[in-house]
C-alpha cells in the first residue's frame, strides 16, 4: 500500500506562486509514475501534470503549460508541483496520485493511489 499526503496549498494572490509537495509512505514510489490532478467546485477532476519514475518524461495540461512544473525527488519519496503566475481559475483542490507503470498518463482511472488533496485558492 502507498499513502500519499499533499501539502503546500493555501491562499495566494493572482500572479503569485505556490509549491505543492506530495510525500509518499508505506512503500517506495520510486518505480511509480506520479501525477497531479485538480478539482474545482462543481467541476470534474482534471489532469494537471505527470512524471515518469525517473523524471525523464513529463506532461503538463495545456492550461498550465509554461506556468506549472512537476518534479520529483526519489531519495525523499516526494513529488512537487511548482505553480507560478497563478490565476483565479487555478483555484481547486489539488490531488497527488501514483500509478504502477512507467508512462505518464492523463486518465485518472489509470492511477492506483490518491492523496486527500490540498486546497489552493487564488484571489483576483
Amino acid at each position: 500500500q502507498v499513502q500519499l499526503v499533499e501539502s503546500g496549498g493555501g491562499l495566494v494572490q493572482a500572479g503569485g506562486s505556490l509549491r505543492l509537495s506530495c510525500a509518499a509512505s508505506g512503500r517506495t514510489v520510486s518505480s511509480y509514475a506520479m501525477g497531479w490532478f485538480r478539482q474545482a467546485p462543481g467541476k470534474e477532476r482534471e489532469f494537471v501534470a505527470a512524471i515518469t519514475w525517473n523524471g525523464a518524461n513529463t506532461a503538463h495540461a495545456g492550461s498550465v503549460k509554461g506556468r506549472f512544473t512537476i518534479s520529483r525527488d526519489n531519495a525523499k519519496n516526494t513529488v512537487f508541483l511548482q505553480m507560478n503566475s497563478l490565476k483565479p481559475e487555478d483555484t481547486a483542490v489539488y490531488y497527488c496520485a501514483a500509478r504502477d507503470g512507467y508512462w505518464v498518463v492523463s486518465d485518472s482511472n489509470e492511477y492506483d493511489y490518491w492523496g486527500q488533496g490540498t486546497q489552493v485558492t487564488v484571489s483576483s
